[in-house]
């Protein structure tokens, strides 16, 4: 089964390869650092980091470039209040969203680009905008005439047909049914950080930084450019008129936008007081593998309504992930394979990659995993599961693993390393066999103590953390 993904552009679900062959030259949208990110954001970011993860799956080389939003309306008012500079203010939020992304084991794209590091790119490109006859000047700010590009509209499906001409818009974040022109370049206001330019004194609008770093690394056409649907209109639908202005070819060949997460079912806000960081749920005593399971458990194009219970439901699915692999390791098995049992790997591994060739169908690819587990550990309970299955399960977890990546806890809760946890089992091993029960009890209740649980099974002594 050929890649495939559902491009917003063309409304299709088409295959993909990379226009080489070989590396994907993708732009995801990072981080505006004005604040904690909250998990409807870790939502798109868990999304891009499957993404890459399976293009990596299937052979590619990622060239990946996610930008570092640190200067814009939010920031600037933020700042100011706070009695900041805005490198200072925007600092401590980029290594909090470093610090999330790490946490939720989100991996780093091969490039990070901070806005207030590529101005001159920006600038670079209102010039060549300017020379084209794109753009128009008031009061110092540049501004970009969306009359003058006839395509405009074509990745959010909007028909502008009544555009007005002339009417503006200087803020970076706008009504989303609001065609206008929209700011390039913004002259300064007493206080505001500014740069000396060719064009002037003043800042980037938010639109002309995504654009300008995108072709900047990556070239004049991308292969992928994903985000959140709230960004399909106006902000990348402002990139693509900048750009394909510019080099009059298409800025991206697909678009990938992953949908919102709600909270039981209503928007997420700090007014509803149902607005959650990555933080917050931690703090709470919530695994960040669990986390991360939830987000990826429904597919990117299908709202994720987050639920306490399905984040229950999400640390139980990780831990039965888990114990069956520990089951796994640590059985003792008849010699031989099980034929029923190594039909049922092949299976579904055929599934998991055929359902995440399909535009990233995560549901049914964790659907395939989990039918083998229950298959598998029928198998085991009956005595038919053999040590030629081992290395097939195993293979077949490494590779969920390398894509949904939960199967190892990401810290020792018992504070105990596994070394220390296996000397421990194995002297209560010995003193049950003295039959000195009392020391092994008490073996038993101090692990359970420093929070890991022994399970005695017919395979031998298994153990997990709390």
């Amino acid at each position: 089964m050929a890649l495939r993904f559902y491009n917003t552009l063309t409304q299709q679900v088409e295959d993909f390869t990379p226009a080489d062959g070989r590396t994907v030259r993708m732009y995801t949208c990072g981080p505006t650092v004005y604040n904690y990110i909250h998990i409807g954001n870790l939502r798109t970011f868990t999304f891009q980091d499957v993404l890459r993860r399976w293009l990596q799956y299937r052979g590619y080389t990622m060239d990946h470039v996610m930008n570092i939003t640190d200067v814009e309306d939010k920031i600037i008012r933020n700042a100011t209040a706070h009695g900041m500079s805005i490198y200072d203010y925007t600092a401590q939020y980029t290594e909090a969203f470093l610090e999330d992304t790490a946490a939720l084991r989100l991996q780093r794209p091969e490039r990070l680009a901070k806005a207030t590091d590529n101005i001159d790119a920006m600038v670079h490109d209102i010039e060549e905008l300017e020379k084209g006859g794109y753009t128009y000047r008031s009061e110092g700010s540049v501004y970009y005439r969306i009359s003058k590009f006839p395509d405009y509209g074509k990745l959010s499906h909007n028909d502008f047909e009544g555009i007005k001409a002339g009417a503006r818009v200087d803020v970076d974040e706008y009504d989303k049914a609001d065609a206008r022109d929209f700011v390039l370049w913004k002259a300064p206001k007493e206080g505001e950080v500014s740069w000396d330019t060719p064009i002037g004194p003043g800042r980037p609008g938010w639109h002309i930084e995504c654009s300008a770093m995108a072709m900047k690394y990556l070239g004049q056409t991308l292969d992928i450019h994903a985000g959140g649907v709230d960004l399909i209109f106006p902000h990348h639908e402002n990139e693509i008129a900048q750009a394909e202005a510019i080099t009059h070819k298409p800025f991206a060949r697909f678009w990938l936008h992953s949908e919102h997460l709600l909270i039981e079912w209503e928007k997420m806000s700090k007014s509803a007081g149902n607005f959650y960081t990555l933080r917050d749920l931690l703090a709470q005593g919530y695994e960040p593998e669990a986390i991360r399971y939830l987000l990826v458990s429904v597919p990117y194009r299908r709202k994720l309504n987050f639920t306490f219970e399905g984040l229950k439901g999400a640390q139980a699915a990780v831990q039965r992930l888990r114990d069956f692999k520990l089951r796994v390791d640590t059985g003792k098995f008849g010699e031989g394979t099980d034929e029923q049992i190594r039909v049922a790997g092949e299976r579904a591994l055929k599934r998991f990659e055929d359902s995440l060739d399909d535009d990233l169908n995560t549901a049914e690819a964790l659907g395939a995993i989990f039918e083998f587990v229950r298959e598998a550990n029928s198998a085991i309970d009956s005595g038919e599961f053999r040590s030629g299955n081992v290395a097939a399960a195993n293979d077949l977890l490494a590779r969920f693993d390398s894509v949904v990546d939960v199967l190892r806890p990401s810290k020792k809760e018992s504070g105990l390393s596994e070394e220390e946890i296996e000397a421990r089992v194995q002297e209560r091993t010995q003193a049950k066999k003295k039959r000195d029960f009392k020391r092994a009890d008490e073996i038993r209740e101090e692990l359970l103590q420093a929070g890991v649980i022994l399970e005695d099974t017919r395979e031998g002594v298994r153990w997990k953390q709390k």
